[in-house]
């Protein structure tokens, strides 16, 4: 339940950002974090490392608003700014595929149509679909059917965390 309200209250935020200046692109991002624990004190530095990266993706433009929220059902970061939808998003794939921690976060770009919110998709710009980070498959077909455990998953996670550092330490 508690789940469901956080996403309420994003959901919220996202459309009070977007009406500021429906003229902007918000990023929306979130972790991807299976199980009822969403938030530590590594899982927080990841999150941390890929919002500092998406803030340096998108340096050249001025950004209208930034926010962060630590909440006790995950992290989330809205940024809000002048790009056009497909821009924005090219660049969070970019980050996505590259950063170390980029599997471990959703990073969905929004704007508003006719007073709704819509979400621009990887397929949309000719990319595939996100891979599920233990078999390959479609991520969300993974997640939809909770085809591996939640200690798998937080182990890969974990493991994924920990490459993060090292590849840090070079």
């Amino acid at each position: 339940m508690e789940a469901l309200d956080a996403k309420e209250r994003r959901v919220h935020v996202q459309k009070e950002l977007l009406i500021s200046d429906p003229q902007y692109t918000l990023l929306s991002a979130t972790m991807n974090i299976p199980g009822s624990v969403k938030t530590s004190i590594e899982l927080e530095k990841a999150f941390k490392q890929v919002t500092d990266e998406v803030e340096i993706c998108v340096s050249d433009v001025v950004t209208l608003v930034n926010v962060y929220r630590n909440e006790k059902t995950g992290y989330e970061y809205f940024l809000l700014v002048p790009l056009t939808k497909e821009e924005l998003k090219k660049r969070m794939i970019k980050l996505e595929e590259t950063h170390p921690y980029g599997r471990l976060v959703d990073l969905d770009v929004l704007w508003l149509d006719n007073g709704e919110i819509k979400n621009i998709s990887r397929e949309q710009l000719g990319y595939p679909k996100r891979k599920c980070f233990l078999c390959e498959k479609d991520a969300k077909v993974c997640g939809r059917s909770r085809t591996h455990s939640v200690e798998e998953l937080h182990k890969k996670i974990h493991e994924l965390i920990e490459e993060g550092r090292i590849q840090a330490n070079d």
